[in-house]
């Protein structure tokens, strides 16, 4: 009889945490959902804890926590506020706690996971770019990370290959995004509607923009720099228009090995939960033959200048990768706004991590006060006053 493991889900209504719980609704005799916590989605929770039952269920948002307070199942406790995420995050009987909360706030929750020895699924890969500092500190209490990302988990699986003294490269592959074809031109003219169509991945609005701007393959070199430990300038990236292959490890003896599926998180997150098993998973099957071609080119910098700037923002250290961080979240948000073009994303980050310099970072509340700043650089630069 399998183990029976006890998980939390952050962000469940999310795009990650709905994955989470299909995941788990497959493999019922394996995963008991023992909390729930999203921000203000009270009717979608309400819904998911007459499903599963799980012990707790939080709501950042207090007024819609009060909301769905009567029609809770008998016994489910209802944490509300601000400290929701937190307390769910390291929720007594749960073992394992799927992190899906998007953007910065992943991060306190994360600390929270870590600093109470759980194992986290983590696919917030802000919180590592931002405070892996405080994260490598927190890992002193025995908590562990397992990652969701497809890059990340992929990199996490070919690592397996062999020691880490011989690892000479790691190489991130990238979609390219809906844009990867078009001129410059074109590019001066992209709408919001248009960046929300990703290719291949169904993701929430801010990582679907990224994923055109490539500020998300930006933030994944900082974040496998920091997972794993290895130097910036042995971590690659190339453009893979099929998806297929998730990322690639190089070994010092010249060989290379890569993770291989069709895209379908599902698979990443299943991993992340059963590590160090590997069980039947729902999703569909890789046939190699009907795809046929398999394509990699470089990125074009001057296209998508995110690269460049991660690896800036990585190289420099500091306040850099949470300035990076919080200014693209900023310009992200009013390019779907409308306040901005699709252009003049990469400015705002560039104008932010140029004029914002360096400082000791000892704890999250210096964290927020950087990411604040940043953001607030990025929208001077919007306005035209930093032209």
């Amino acid at each position: 009889m399998a183990f029976m493991m006890n998980v939390s889900v952050l962000g469940c209504t999310g795009s990650i945490g709905r994955q989470a719980l299909d995941v788990i609704r497959s493999h019922r005799d394996r995963f008991r959902v023992t909390a729930l916590c999203a921000r203000s989605a009270s009717q979608e929770i309400l819904e998911l804890a007459h499903e599963f039952h799980p012990e707790a269920v939080g709501l950042t948002d207090e007024q819609k926590a009060i909301s769905i307070k009567g029609g809770l199942p008998e016994g489910c406790e209802l944490i509300a506020g601000k400290e929701a995420s937190r307390v769910i995050a390291a929720w007594r009987s749960a073992e394992t706690v799927v992190n899906g909360i998007s953007g910065i706030s992943g991060m306190e929750p994360l600390l929270a996971s870590l600093n109470a020895g759980k194992r986290v699924a983590l696919a917030n890969k802000e919180s590592i770019v931002c405070g892996h500092k405080l994260v490598k500190d927190a890992f002193e209490n025995g908590g562990k990370i397992l990652p969701v990302d497809s890059e990340q988990s992929a990199i996490f699986q070919c690592l397996t290959a062999g020691k880490k003294t011989e690892v000479t490269r790691l190489i991130l592959t990238a979609s390219g995004g809906p844009f990867r074809d078009y001129t410059q031109e074109q590019m001066e003219r992209i709408t919001p509607k248009q960046a929300l169509c990703h290719p291949t991945w169904n993701m929430g609005k801010k990582i679907t923009v990224d994923s055109a701007t490539l500020f998300n393959k930006g933030l994944e070199i900082i974040e496998a720099s920091y997972l794993f430990d290895i130097p910036g300038d042995q971590i690659d990236v190339l453009i893979h228009p099929q998806s297929i292959v998730h990322s690639m490890v190089e070994f010092l003896d010249g060989s290379t090995m890569g993770q291989l599926s069709v895209p379908d998180m599902r698979l990443a997150i299943q991993y992340a939960l059963t590590y160090p098993d590997r069980i039947p998973c729902p999703c569909e099957r890789l046939k190699l033959q009907e795809i046929g071609r398999l394509t990699f080119f470089e990125p074009d910098n001057r296209k998508f200048p995110a690269i460049a700037l991660a690896y800036s923002a990585l190289f420099e250290g500091g306040v850099m990768p949470i300035v990076y961080n919080g200014a693209n979240e900023a310009a992200v948000d009013m390019f779907l706004n409308g306040r901005i073009r699709y252009s003049d994303i990469a400015e705002c980050v560039e104008y932010a991590m140029t004029h914002i310099t360096g400082r000791s970072i000892s704890s999250a509340e210096d964290i927020a006060a950087i990411d604040t700043e940043a953001k607030r650089k990025a929208a001077e630069r919007a306005a035209g006053k930093g032209r």
